[in-house]
């Protein structure tokens, strides 16, 4: 097996999620308790929300490629960045790095060409929903993506997932609000939701509703497992 280095921290809550998924899925592979050679790199939450409200993204960029470097160092020949605003800075950090960084957005798109639908609505940090930088890499896929239209919902959305679900609280009015604005998405066309947050996992389900839902952070973990494994 192929040894990886995860970059978590983002929230250390989804980065459980992660660590649980690719270990769950390798012992299945082998139908035993065969753990994969993972290694986790934490960076500091509250200094990268800091910086980005500072919109210093270099500086997010220079966490995250010292990070890469130490799992590298540890043997890691491949990195991912466990949540997707992160990948802000994929390309930046990328070029800086000899090895790969797992792109959480290709991913994705594979997954959504694979259940032949055309266009999503796609939830995610006010970053990711203002930015193209995930969303751009599905809709080069032919894929039609589409975000609230309004200020005051990306708004809310943010504050959701900034002061609610980055602690692990999940609060029904919060789900509420949640589910109506993936409705108002279908409504304008959405056949499937994109969780382009990778806490929005901890809130929302496939049986909330009735379109395909595409977990980034699920997605994200078969994708290192198909690296861990492969030739």
């Amino acid at each position: 097996m192929k040894k990886l280095g995860l970059i978590g921290g983002t929230s250390w809550h989804s980065t459980v999620e992660y660590y649980a998924a690719i270990n769950q899925s390798i012992n299945d592979y082998y139908g035993n308790n065969t753990n994969p050679p993972l290694t986790v790199y934490t960076i500091n939450q509250a200094a990268v929300h800091q910086f980005q409200k500072e919109d210093k993204w270099d500086s997010i960029a220079l966490m995250l490629t010292e990070g890469a470097e130490s799992l590298q160092q540890g043997g890691a020949t491949a990195v991912m960045f466990c949540a997707n605003t992160p990948h802000k800075v994929f390309d930046k950090v990328q070029a800086q790095l000899n090895f790969p960084v797992i792109h959480i957005g290709d991913a994705t798109a594979k997954e959504i060409l694979k259940k032949g639908i055309k266009s999503v609505g796609f939830l995610g940090t006010i970053y990711t929903m203002e930015g193209d930088f995930i969303t751009k890499r599905i809709a080069d896929n032919g894929i039609d993506v589409l975000v609230p239209e309004k200020q005051e919902v990306l708004v809310e959305l943010q504050r959701i997932i900034e002061e609610e679900l980055t602690y692990g609280m999940v609060k029904p009015a919060s789900k509420k609000y949640v589910l109506n604005v993936i409705k108002n998405l279908v409504d304008r066309g959405a056949e499937g939701v994109v969780l382009g947050c990778t806490e929005f996992p901890l809130m929302i389900f496939d049986e909330d509703l009735k379109i395909p839902v595409f977990d980034t952070t699920e997605i994200h973990s078969k994708a290192a497992v198909d690296y861990i494994l492969s030739e």
